[in-house]
């Protein structure tokens, strides 16, 4: 057994499978097979050894072979101490030695020494913001807009309103795809078809029709209709306004407040929007700590697990535009459209590794608990959730793993510079 380095991660061993020790486990594994192997013209147990091996020879010898090779390879790797990364590549050598054994090459990847970098000099900033009365009524008109009922109106139609109509399209006096339609509803103003379009509308009563023209836009979805002017007669069959629910008790209680107490509900979306500024917070911290950690840390990349991480990335995609029934494009099965996104998981999977290890932020079963708790506050049935979680591994595997992102990002904020920032509701929440 040998070892060499061929580069800073890759190492290759030289694996000796002794023949006497290979020929004897063949034969005892044929003897074992040959008491229950059924073959016609005999009794089960009473096949002759040399037909067995005649048989199921080439099998078996192959299947000692390779449990042979890979039983040398974890002894070596144990007794070299390598963290392997990957799989090896285990190919024969061209000078086998001595006849008593035959020897094997392999080649992998060992998982990098990690130095981590130095971040005391880092500027993290925390945003800092305050749950009021503004917020809680905001949130409260984003609810009641959501919970809109619609009645009819004998008038014009304004923004706001949701109308009934039909409408045919025609190009050049002939009706292209997807210009036709009978009953079809929108509100206007909610910018769900072309402006140019439901403006049109405004002003319409019930019952009235009329045409005119209008020019999609160059950057058009249908290249048919892109830039193109086209004809559009229209007739509106109902218009009906919006009505927005009462802040009253039956108001409350389709949020999940029972009795209907109305300062109850305010406390509980106050109680809500807080849940929700905190996780904000959080995750902003966490992608700047983990850009810093990133830019302080240098660390090569085991070209295995980069390729395994490149094929996880394109399975998850398959699967995503399966789910949603899109068709991959020419290109986007591409592993290079990946490498990139995949080099930075896996050094910032290295790094983060490292910084638990060093610091023992492994994940403690009270803070895994308290997550799951804190990410139940949020529905009607929080102990039921709370025992759904620690029933489902997978579930909590996810959890262990916010806990310990949860410990890296605090342990660097003792390391970086953390300026708080006066930050505004809206702009957390990425609204305009």
């Amino acid at each position: 057994m040998q070892t060499e380095n061929v580069n800073p991660l890759e190492r290759t061993l030289d694996l000796a499978v002794s023949l006497a020790q290979f020929e004897a486990d063949v034969e005892s594994r044929l003897k074992k097979m040959a008491r229950t192997v059924k073959m016609q013209g005999f009794r089960p147990g009473k096949v002759p050894m040399k037909i067995v091996a005649q048989q199921y020879g080439g099998q078996v010898r192959q299947e000692v072979l390779g449990e042979s090779v890979q039983k040398s390879f974890a002894d070596a790797v144990q007794q070299q101490q390598y963290r392997v990364a990957g799989y090896p590549r285990i190919e024969p050598k061209g000078d086998q030695g001595d006849a008593s054994s035959m020897v094997f090459a392999a080649t992998f990847e060992v998982y990098p020494d990690v130095v981590l970098g130095d971040i005391s000099a880092v500027s993290i900033e925390r945003p800092v913001v305050a749950v009021g009365d503004d917020e809680v009524n905001k949130t409260l008109d984003i609810l009641r807009k959501q919970r809109v009922d619609y009645q009819a109106v004998e008038r014009a139609v304004a923004n706001g309103d949701r109308v009934n109509v039909d409408y045919r399209g025609t190009l050049d006096g002939v009706e292209f795809a997807g210009g036709q339609a009978k009953g079809f509803s929108l509100v206007i103003g909610e910018g769900r078809t072309l402006v140019d379009f439901e403006s049109q509308f405004v002003g319409m009563k019930a019952g009235e029709s009329k045409s005119f023209d209008m020019t999609f836009p160059a950057d058009y979805h249908a290249k048919e209709l892109a830039g193109k002017t086209v004809t559009f007669a229209v007739t509106v069959n109902s218009v009906q306004e919006p009505k927005l629910p009462e802040l009253d008790a039956d108001f409350a209680k389709t949020l999940g407040v029972a009795d209907g107490d109305l300062a109850k509900m305010r406390e509980e979306i106050r109680a809500s929007l807080d849940r929700e500024v905190k996780k904000r917070v959080q995750d902003k911290l966490k992608t700047q700590v983990m850009e810093s950690l990133l830019e302080a840390t240098k660390v090569d990349l085991p070209g295995a697990l980069v390729e395994m991480e490149i094929e996880r990335l394109m399975e998850q995609m398959r699967q995503t535009m399966s789910q949603q029934g899109v068709q991959m494009l020419e290109g986007m099965g591409s592993p290079d459209l990946h490498r990139d996104q995949a080099k930075r998981r896996v050094a910032l999977g290295l790094i983060l590794a490292e910084v638990v290890k060093s610091n023992e932020l492994q994940a403690k079963p009270e803070q895994v608990r308290s997550q799951v708790e804190e990410l139940a506050q949020s529905y009607e049935d929080a102990d039921s959730v709370v025992k759904y979680f620690y029933s489902n591994p997978q579930q909590m595997a996810e959890i262990e793993s916010l806990v310990l992102e949860g410990n890296v990002v605090e342990w660097a904020l003792t390391r970086a510079k953390v300026v708080d920032k006066p930050t505004v509701f809206d702009e957390l929440m990425g609204k305009s």
